[in-house]
């Protein structure tokens, strides 16, 4: 019988080294069922590496992971029937067709004759791929073997699915589609662990954890690393030229004119990050007022999770 309370993913003090390099250290999360947790942090974090320990592909140099309640070290066996994976090249053939595949990792999950004929027609359907079925999977769009690789992940029916930056060079309406579909798996009880660079994911997720150079150096709630791990306010800039203002900013910020600042580029506008606003602003507008560039506004904003997330990368 299902345990709700007790998480389905435990991970304590895990660290895997290699040849000297720690590219996980000591991290400690748990993940509740039926939820959407996001693991965040830039290249070469050590977010793969903890995936694969979590898959059993990888054994810890130290530490433990359970899922299910299950030790992956002991009873990786057990759990692979439990859990799909989609990795970020989507696990898929491109010389197969999509019917091609679906079979075959329809055939490796164990599925019999008649579970299998069921769940490659749903996946074909959940796939927006009705009449593509004889299609090349190398001749698809994006969008279309990413919901595949997504497909093929589920036709088992796991109760975990571990998702590594899934949307990777998507298109928008393909994400969002993408995640539509998320969302109805978490409907129907399967937990999403899920790693992505995008922000605007990132606040749909239940729970988040920011890992910086192998250790987590935020976790919670969107929300509550937004109100816990900003040390300082958020100043939006509107100017005639946001790139130059980034520039003359941080120029600023480096020979002491204006410190304790992060500046950062956002679309057209220009977020800084200061303890202090109230002085930032006055001095903001001399440094503006001596060049050629237009300052339009200076509005202090709520952070957004970017503005939180490279605030604490750039701390860690």
């Amino acid at each position: 019988m299902k345990d709700d309370n007790q998480p389905v993913i435990s991970i304590k003090d895990l660290t895997k080294n290699f040849d000297g390099f720690t590219a996980v250290d000591n991290i400690s999360f748990d993940v509740h069922r039926g939820e959407i947790f996001g693991f965040l942090g830039p290249n070469g974090s050590g977010k793969t590496t903890t995936i694969r320990m979590m898959l059993g592909l990888l054994s810890p140099s130290s530490g433990s992971v359970n899922v299910l309640g299950l030790p992956v070290d002991q009873g990786h066996r057990e759990i692979r029937p439990l859990v799909g994976y989609m990795s970020q090249r989507f696990s898929l053939y491109n010389d197969l067709t999509v019917i091609q595949n679906l079979n075959f990792y329809g055939q490796a999950y164990g599925l019999s004759d008649e579970q299998l004929k069921t769940r490659v027609a749903e996946a074909v359907e959940m796939s927006d791929l009705v009449g593509h079925e004889n299609t090349l999977t190398k001749e698809l769009s994006g969008g279309w073997r990413q919901r595949l690789a997504l497909s093929s992940a589920i036709l088992h029916r796991p109760e975990i699915l571990f998702l590594d930056e899934p949307t990777a060079g998507v298109d928008p309406i393909s994400r969002r589609a993408f995640w539509n579909l998320l969302y109805d798996f978490v409907v129907e009880g399967i937990t999403v662990f899920i790693t992505t660079h995008y922000m605007d994911e990132a606040e749909h997720c239940h729970r988040l954890a920011f890992i910086q150079r192998g250790k987590t150096i935020a976790l919670g709630s969107p929300e509550s690393i937004k109100e816990d791990m900003m040390s300082g306010q958020v100043l939006e800039i509107e100017t005639s030229d946001a790139v130059r203002t980034v520039k003359i900013l941080r120029d600023a910020s480096q020979t002491g004119q204006l410190p304790y600042v992060e500046v950062e580029l956002y679309g057209d506008l220009v977020h800084l990050v200061s303890p202090n606003l109230t002085i930032q602003k006055r001095i903001i507008r001399k440094i503006i007022k001596k060049t050629d560039i237009h300052l339009c506004s200076m509005t202090i904003i709520e952070p957004s999770l970017e503005d939180v997330f490279i605030a604490c990368m750039q701390e860690a």
